[in-house]
């Protein structure tokens, strides 16, 4: 047992490990612990807080769920947000059968008469909460923080085995069922080939692509990605229904996705049964589980068992392991990415494991070292489940013999040997050498001719050619090349070093805000280096700017700002750009991007709701009038634009704070008053009168 002040070191560690690990899993749909790591450290953590119940806090993991509420993205867009009408509560979980025997006991003496259970797959997706009225689907929320959801109604509606409308008899007039939705194995395979395709990182496993699908602002690309859904919880006021299978089967009847594959058990034997039964059969499924969830199924003795402040005192989840294996830890590599992040990565004892062998597993980070204690030499369980990339995720501490050692996390780059340096509230450390790093110039490079920067026909075979023959060394070197420097490289001939310049031409026509993004600028991304270009126009007014012009512009923090103001501060960057100008890049926003109007002209607008138009045209007629967007209420606001179902959150903040609120119509009226004045564009506006909707459709 740990004394106080090792509880206190202790308890911090694993609660940053931990928010850390929630904001990735639910947000960013990009997890650094497997499921049974993050549920070992909560466990943990949970110990040590009932052992010292006085460093108990309210913002402690174990005090909350994790939410999955979106932040403002960039360009503003956001999700509206809704409070649940019933709160949406995790599951406690267990890894362990004398648990799920324990559930059943407990369950059994707090009711003390007969009772069944309803055992159904845990689907490995992102929660959903649908509203139908009158039989039609009205509201689709995501769990969220468990008292409010992101509203993705428009998007659930493009996913195919949700129905719109219901049919059948006995429908209520208003009633919630929730459920998963989830991308089966096939739809994952075609999405990540098409990610790869274009050079964009493929998902992880399923239920990262499910999460992240269910979140992309155009509803068109949701319904392209696959998704679909199955549904276990129906929940209202005054249903007809004594247990929870038949509320289900109800359901079923609607039209509604419900799994076939649950069952009603009146034992732990049968339950067993069951639990095993799925733990081999479901390698034959095509979609992701993870465990199986145990349900009292009837709903009076439900509601008499109750809640905790986080589980359902009537249903537990079993989680199954994901596959592992015991290997020995050879080694530790620290490689070095194309931001200076520098990753531990094991070399293990080859191994085989979900079908292949596996030779190295990533680490992460130093926090997840001395989290896992970890020495060289020990004996390491590997895992792989859904992930691309196996992990360690335990020692085998009985194995462990004399003369293992403890790893060193380097303090210089492994390639350059610059001193690393670790951002206070960041989990990686980094090499600062960003302009001198052979690792990172390589991949400032890559980035550079990337498809969604200048489109330049190469990959990383090439980029390292070139740069180990010495003939390039920053972007600007690329536009010096010529077709005898390109028949130096290993099997390039006559046609291929063609394309290459012929692909190297066509990307001087590339517009200003893309060249930006390719310079890369540490924070600075499509969309982020769009605004900077709109809002400066030309590289030497983004060049000249302060920290305090730059935080006028949307979307940009004062990380982002720091990083652009250090990065024209460097005169090899200035150099680079001269370079490039020379080659012929556009450095500057083409001619007639100015505003038609200056209705709103010294005004920074925040919007939110639904509107006539979509959210993005409602942007872009803002900037077209001279007013500046912003994503959040500041003193700076000088409206809040409500459309349909404004975000509560936006409405009280406004209130609070006494900014306007206007309307979809008041703001019409407020720029055809200002429509034709200070611009060269009149002619492209409308008269003034000219109808709300009329309007918004010539912009």
């Amino acid at each position: 047992m740990l004394n106080k002040e090792e509880a206190i070191s202790r308890i911090q560690q694993l609660r940053r490990t931990l928010s850390e690990s929630n904001r990735l899993y639910y947000v960013e749909n990009a997890p650094i612990l497997s499921d049974f790591e993050f549920d070992t450290l909560m466990r943990e953590l949970s110990t040590l807080e009932k052992q010292y119940p006085d460093l108990v806090t309210p913002d402690s993991p174990t005090q909350h769920v994790g939410s999955d509420l979106s932040a403002s993205r960039p360009g503003g867009k956001e999700f509206a947000r809704f409070p649940h009408r019933y709160p949406m509560l995790s599951l406690g979980n267990t890894y362990d059968m004398a648990e799920v025997e324990a559930f059943v006991d407990r369950a059994a003496k707090s009711l003390g008469h007969s009772f069944t259970f309803s055992c159904e797959l845990k689907f490995d997706g992102t929660a959903i909460c649908l509203t139908y009225r009158k039989g039609v689907l009205y509201r689709a929320l995501t769990r969220g923080d468990g008292t409010f959801g992101d509203d993705v109604t428009e998007n659930v509606r493009h996913i195919g085995n949700i129905p719109q409308r219901l049919s059948g008899t006995g429908i209520p007039d208003e009633f919630e069922i929730r459920g998963e939705i989830y991308m089966p194995y096939k739809a994952f395979d075609r999405l990540n080939e098409e990610r790869e395709r274009d050079e964009d990182p493929p998902f992880a496993n399923p239920r990262n692509a499910a999460s992240g699908s269910l979140k992309l602002m155009d509803p068109r690309e949701v319904g392209h990605r696959g998704l679909e859904c199955t549904l276990y919880h129906v929940l209202g006021e005054g249903l007809p229904f004594e247990t929870h299978d038949q509320a289900l089967e109800a359901a079923k009847s609607w039209g509604l996705p419900v799994s076939d594959k649950r069952r009603i058990c009146r034992n732990i034997a049968e339950i067993e049964e069951y639990i095993g039964y799925w733990d081999t059969q479901r390698k034959f499924l095509p979609f992701a589980t993870d465990g199986i969830v145990i349900k009292v199924n009837e709903l009076p003795y439900q509601k008499e068992l109750g809640y905790t402040a986080k589980f359902p005192r009537w249903a537990v989840a079993y989680k199954f392991k994901a596959e592992q294996a015991l290997t020995k830890l050879l080694s530790i590599d620290y490689q070095v990415g194309r931001t200076g992040a520098v990753t531990p990565v094991a070399n293990l004892d080859p191994v085989q494991l979900s079908g292949t062998v596996v030779k190295r597993a990533s680490l992460h980070n130093s926090d997840q070292m001395q989290l896992l204690d970890i020495h060289i030499g020990d004996y390491v369980y590997v895992e792989k489940g859904g992930e691309i990339i196996p992990k360690i995720t335990g020692v085998e501490l009985s194995m462990r013999r004399d003369g293992v050692s403890v790893p060193r996390f380097p303090e210089v780059c492994p390639d350059c040997g610059t001193p690393l340096v670790r951002d206070e509230g960041e989990a990686k450390y980094f090499c600062p050498n960003t302009d001198g790093c052979p690792t990172q110039i390589k991949g400032k490079l890559l980035h550079f001719i990337s498809r969604k920067a200048m489109n330049v026909i190469a990959g990383d075979a090439t980029i390292d050619q070139l740069y180990s023959l010495n003939l390039v060394k920053d972007p600007a070197d690329l536009y010096s090349l010529t077709k005898d420097d390109l028949l130096r490289l290993e099997g390039w001939k006559d046609r291929s070093a063609q394309r290459f310049l012929d692909s190297l031409e066509a990307s001087r026509k590339t517009t200003f805000d893309h060249v930006l993004y390719a310079l890369g600028i540490r924070y600075v991304g499509e969309s982020t280096a769009k605004e900077l270009a709109v809002f400066f126009k030309d590289i030497d007014s983004l060049a000249a700017a302060s920290r305090e012009d730059l935080l006028q512009v949307e979307d940009v923090g004062e990380v982002i700002a720091d990083s652009v103001v250090a990065y024209f501060r460097d005169q090899r960057h200035l150099e680079m750009i001269a370079r490039l100008k020379q080659a012929g890049l556009r450095f500057e926003m083409e001619a007639g991007a100015g505003p038609v109007s200056d209705a709103l002209k010294g005004k920074t607008v925040v919007i939110s709701g639904n509107f006539s138009v979509s959210r993005e045209q409602i942007k872009q007629i803002i900037a077209l009038h001279g007013g500046k967007n912003s994503g959040s209420l500041s003193g700076r606001t000088s409206f809040l634009l409500a459309g349909e179902k404004p975000g509560p959150e936006k409405m009280k903040k406004a209130e609070a704070s006494g900014v306007p609120v206007i309307s979809e119509k008041e703001f019409m009226e407020m720029i055809s008053g200002g429509a034709g004045h200070g611009s060269e564009k009149e002619d492209s506006v409308p008269e003034s009168g000219v109808d709300g909707e009329r309007q918004l459709a010539l912009f």
